[in-house]
């Protein structure tokens, strides 16, 4: 199935849109103004050593001076690796002045500085190469043995002989061809190449890798043998990318494209409603029925509903249609939505036992398509589906939007009679505590009518049982949940 990638250019953003069929499959966003220093590689110069910490502030040109401690020293590693007892201490490994690479490997927090290692590691689509650590180590997530051993072993022969370093063998890397591990193994080569020769002729701080941006990574990590063009709407941006896969990607720079349109480049395929629509619990299916997706800290679930879908022979009919269309608007909105974790998938219970064979062999054909690893478990005995899918990001409602600020991200606020009470009972509680000439209410709108509408008797009760009296006041900017109690 070809698909189409489109990349949105903006000086605070870029958006990239993977279109499948007329629709949209992926969206994946990067603002300028959250992009950290995590992976950055920089020539560094020792600006003080602290034997007492066993540390060393360290100047990359970030402003502010950078954290290295011994532990993330790359000989003094190797030595307790090795048993060394004890360490070399850090005042006779660095000396201010000294120039060296360093990794960041945690970004600024406050007044802190990043957290640097010499322990350097380029990463890769399928690859991760360490210059400094000559073993070749396999993802704990391939957990089959056989399968660790013919991937190390297979790695091993593809690397050239005078190359020095070793690599870690990423999940991606499991259905790898030869041909995309020896692209992977030269792209690695090539970027190191190019770091050292700036570590020698550059002084120090200086950036010698920036981790990739987003279109650089949608070139590195997206596009595949069925991407038929990547259409670009910057011009300075896509000649910066087209000398950038030149240098590392040669086989995709003839679909690299300059969108110059007069629409929108996103508007050719409705993708800022798609992006809406992907925000939103409830999504349509073309039958009539729909889903209902609830994103939690610990798990996702998908509720599947027929809605006012009634076609087919019969109900079981009915069921079954709903569900199969139902399994391929899952796998996309999946991939769309980038949820991860554990997912939970309750479809419309079949009692038929080929039905849901049917739709579990759909879903599965679906989510086949998805570049993310996945498991996927058959039902269970309370007719749930339970699967994976790796979090590679964070997802589209992370990167767009935050907790509701009047229901605390609950959903769901309380109703105007509940306030009402409770504040009833508040007042009841101050009025034997102090002794003011008058109480007043400070609400939202729809709890001051209902003061004045239904609950005007109880209002009227309580004020003649605390013996003072209690006025209302409409507050136009709180939200439904907010109240204030004056003691006048």
């Amino acid at each position: 199935m070809t698909e189409d990638i489109l990349i949105n250019v903006s000086p605070y953003e870029t958006r990239v849109a993977v279109i499948q069929q007329g629709a949209v499959q992926e969206l994946h966003i990067e603002r300028t103004s959250q992009k950290g220093y995590v992976g950055n590689i920089y020539l560094g110069r020792v600006a003080r050593v602290l034997p007492g910490m066993q540390s060393a502030f360290i100047d990359i040109g970030l402003g502010r001076a950078a954290f290295l401690h011994i532990a993330d020293i790359r000989e003094s590693r190797q030595e307790r690796a090795h048993g060394g007892h004890p360490a070399t201490p850090i005042e006779k490994l660095l000396f201010e002045g000294q120039t060296l690479m360093v990794q960041v490997i945690k970004d600024p927090i406050g007044t802190k500085g990043a957290r640097l290692s010499t322990q350097i590691s380029v990463a890769g689509r399928m690859l991760v190469y360490l210059p400094y650590d000559p073993h070749i180590g396999i993802s704990q997530r391939i957990e089959s043995e056989a399968e660790r051993n013919q991937l190390r072993d297979r790695v091993q022969h593809l690397v050239p002989t005078e190359e020095k370093g070793g690599y870690i063998v990423r999940t991606q890397a499991e259905d790898a061809s030869d041909e995309e591990l020896a692209a992977d193994i030269a792209y690695l080569g090539k970027l190191w190449a190019i770091m050292q020769q700036q570590a020698r002729t550059k002084g120090a701080p200086w950036l010698l890798h920036e981790d990739l941006n987003l279109a650089q990574r949608v070139l590195r990590d997206v596009v595949s043998t069925e991407t038929a063009s990547i259409q670009i709407d910057s011009r300075s941006s896509f000649t910066r990318l087209l000398a950038w896969a030149r240098e590392f990607t040669p086989s995709v720079i003839d679909k690299v494209m300059h969108y110059t349109g007069e629409r929108p480049l996103f508007d050719l395929y409705n993708v800022d409603d798609e992006i809406n629509r992907g925000l939103s619990r409830r999504v349509e299916l073309k039958s009539g029925g729909y889903l209902i997706i609830d994103q939690t800290e610990a798990l996702t679930t998908i509720d599947v509903n027929t809605g006012g879908f009634v076609g087919g022979r019969n109900f079981d009919d009915t069921i079954f249609k709903t569900n199969l269309e139902a399994a391929q608007a899952i796998a996309r909105q999946l991939r769309l939505r980038n949820l991860g974790g554990i997912v939970i998938l309750d479809f419309i219970d079949m009692e038929n036992l080929e039905h849901r064979e049917s739709v579990l062999g759909e879903l599965r054909k679906a989510l086949a398509r998805d570049r993310t690893r996945i498991t996927l478990n058959g039902f269970t005995q309370l007719g749930l589906v339970e699967m994976t899918r790796k979090r590679t990001r964070e997802s589209l409602s992370h990167v767009l939007c935050e907790s509701c600020p009047t229901c605390q991200g609950r959903g769901q606020v309380k109703t105007p009679r509940t306030l009402c009470y409770e504040i009833l009972r508040e007042i009841l509680r101050e009025a034997r505590q102090f002794n003011p000439k008058e109480f007043r209410i400070l609400a939202a709108q729809a709890v001051v009518d209902l003061f004045l509408e239904e609950e005007s008797q109880n209002l009227a009760a309580l004020g003649d049982f605390i013996g003072k009296p209690i006025s209302l006041q409409v507050e136009g900017i709180y939200s439904q949940e907010q109240y204030d109690i004056i003691l006048m």
